[in-house]
């Protein structure tokens, strides 16, 4: 938190600030709320160790995607918090750490309900214990209701405004109370905030004890209520800005801690070797930044004594360390553009090509820190050949995932970047963006071409798969409906046929890991690989992606043995032609007018934690994976209709 000193205020896994708690969104700590600031704010010169994230691949999408002045790839700034001493390192003055700011401004007393601002003097901060940030508040020291001395703790009080422009306010508590107006009364007005609690939903009233004016906050909810609102000012709390002419958006109220104050908006990729590149190659790229710098081999002794990057290079020799720089500068002057494919030029770039052509290899690359894959000399097991092609054990792998902006109220829409505005994470442009690196390992699954192929033609025009396509244009004109261009396409975007099979298998081989082999769900992650007609692929990729040890011990990895394997999908396939919530599941589907993009899924069934599911729980259908019925209807629809 900024104020006049320095203070921490609580803590956060990095990879929060890649999914819930980054630039721009709010914290809730124990005794108030934090906003994350912009990367303008963010220092590093008290952390000297800091290196940048060496990951190309992933630097050139966002440079494509988010802003062509990037350059690197930082981790959150961070500090051994078990240092102590007047300015040192990890002392409560030291701007170490990701800064925030205390929003919302206005804060509630716990006692006598008294609201106002946090630059009242009715209300004080304190933090008097250096190893316990969380014990950090604010206090309400001319509360009517203090006991025994005590000063009651002040929160904040829980309404803000957001708008779909990824702006954000605090709510106008006097204007609003007042009908637009001021106090008649007096220049500055005292209010209070009482919950009359009840059956009624929100039902907090605000008075002004001067005029005694009240209000309930009911009359600014619902579309209604959206009338007894002020205009969007275009307020930005997180860079201090606020928008010329405020902003054309209708703001809405928020309650603090509401789940789509803050949708994360970034891109991840897998630390994958190029195709045939080696061990020195893969490594000189991914630090290009640094050993660019190099300006020849005369220096390479100096470099190798000065460079931290060369840690990784102790086993070359400085003649093999130069030859593989001198060929990437020379790669990279005769290739045009930048180091990867940027897919289409106003989407995301692809990122899953470079994966899939090694994951998917006839001979595998050969092992590095990163990355190491493993199949069985056997191939897959027997009685698996109706199901899966190829199977892979991937023993190491490395996933960096980097924050482009967020949006507000709506979600980023993962085809088409466009349709939603991107909030910003700096005042200016951005030389650099926040990012992390999480280690694991998984298991890569092909189903069989011979299968699928065949399942895709088969089911591609029956009633089943029309309404999916048609509920997916349903969803986009109905969500997009006040922002849709002239050559808007409702079916872009469309995932395809093979994806609602991969998709659904993989959440059900997830569900039945976390069931039956200990995994938390939250801890794992897919990747589907799912071609179209002239580009077919048949992919799953099921990892661990997360800052601890499970799922780098070789758990997860071990569950593609035969055996294992063998168990893990009988289960999964048994499992799935059940649910407890039938019929009512099972015969679902996305008719018109719905426009959920789910057919026989559920939270008993399908539905996976939304960290673990890459397309948000959407696209899940059990009825394209098993037959949920003895018809031949139902097996004609189902990808395998008998067990193994």
């Amino acid at each position: 938190m900024r104020g006049r000193h320095h203070r921490r205020v609580g803590a956060v896994r990095p990879s929060h600030l890649m999914f819930t708690s980054g630039v721009g969104a709010l914290v809730d700590l124990p005794s108030f709320s934090t906003l994350v600031r912009g990367l303008d704010d963010w220092d590093y010169r008290n952390v000297p160790d800091y290196e940048p994230i060496a990951e190309p691949r992933l630097l050139a999408a966002v440079r494509h995607v988010f802003d062509r002045n990037v350059t690197e790839l930082r981790p959150a700034p961070w500090s051994d918090t078990g240092v102590s001493g007047p300015g040192g390192r990890g002392a409560p003055g030291t701007p170490i750490g990701v800064p925030t700011v205390p929003f919302p401004n206005w804060l509630r007393c716990t006692a006598c309900n008294e609201l106002d601002l946090i630059s009242s003097p009715a209300f004080a901060f304190e933090n008097q214990w250096q190893f316990r940030p969380q014990d950090a508040r604010f206090h309400h020291g001319e509360c009517s209701r203090k006991r025994k001395g005590r000063r009651p703790l002040a929160v904040a009080a829980r309404f803000v405004l957001a708008c779909t422009a990824g702006h954000l306010d605090d709510f106008p508590y006097v204007a609003f109370v007042h009908r637009g107006g001021g106090c008649a009364k007096a220049s500055h007005p005292r209010l209070r905030m009482e919950d009359r609690g009840g059956n009624l939903g929100a039902n907090v009233e605000i008075r002004c004890v001067n005029c005694d004016q009240r209000r309930n906050i009911r009359e600014a909810t619902g579309r209604r209520g959206a009338e007894n609102l002020p205009r969007c000012r275009g307020r930005h709390p997180h860079l201090g800005t606020f928008a010329d002419g405020g902003c054309d958006a209708d703001a809405r109220l928020l309650v603090v801690g509401a789940s789509n104050q803050w949708f994360a908006q970034g891109l991840s990729v897998l630390s994958v070797p190029r195709t045939g590149a080696s061990e020195l190659a893969s490594k000189v790229e991914q630090n290009w930044e640094q050993l660019s710098q190099i300006p020849g081999a005369e220096l390479m002794g100096f470099s190798r004594s000065v460079m931290p990057v060369f840690r990784q290079l102790e086993r070359w020799t400085d003649a093999e360390i130069w030859a593989a720089i001198d060929h990437h500068r020379t790669a990279l002057t005769t290739a045009p553009g930048d180091d990867t494919d940027t897919g289409d030029e106003h989407g995301y770039p692809d990122l899953r090509t470079p994966e899939w052509e090694i994951l998917s290899a006839s001979v595998l690359p050969d092992a590095t820190d990163d990355f190491a894959l493993r199949r069985d000399p056997d191939g897959v097991p027997p009685r698996l050949t109706r199901f899966y092609a190829d199977v892979v054990q991937a023993e190491r792998l490395r996933e960096v995932r980097a924050l482009t902006g967020f949006t507000r109220l709506d979600a980023p829409d993962p085809d088409d970047p466009d349709l939603v505005v991107r909030a910003p994470l700096t005042r200016g442009p951005a030389t650099w963006v926040p990012a992390t690196e999480v280690r694991g390992e998984g298991i890569f699954l092909r189903v069989s071409e011979d299968v699928l192929g065949p399942w895709e033609a088969r089911v591609a025009g029956t009633t089943e798969m029309r309404e999916h396509r048609d509920a997916y244009s349903r969803f986009r004109l109905n969500r997009y409906s006040d922002r849709i261009a002239v050559d808007f396409d409702p079916m872009h975007g469309w995932p395809g046929e093979r994806f609602l099979a991969l998709h659904s298998l993989s959440h059900l081989l997830i569900r039945t890991i976390a069931l039956e082999c200990g995994y938390s769900s939250a801890s794992l992650s897919e990747r589907i690989y799912a071609g179209t007609d002239d580009d077919p692929r048949d992919g799953i990729l099921i990892y661990t992606a997360v800052p601890d040890a499970e799922g780098t011990l070789g758990g997860l990895v071990s569950l593609a043995e035969p055996d294992q394997l063998l168990r893990l999908t009988r289960r999964a396939l048994a499992d799935a032609r059940h649910c407890s919530s039938d019929p009512l599941c099972a015969e679902r589907l996305p008719s018109a007018p719905a426009d959920f993009l789910h057919g026989a899924a559920c939270h008993v069934c399908l539905f996976v934690s939304e960290t673990t599911c890459e397309r948000g729980n959407r696209f899940l259908d059990r009825r394209f994976v098993v037959p949920l019925g003895d018809g031949p209807e139902h097996r004609n629809l189902a990808l395998f209709p008998e067990l193994p």
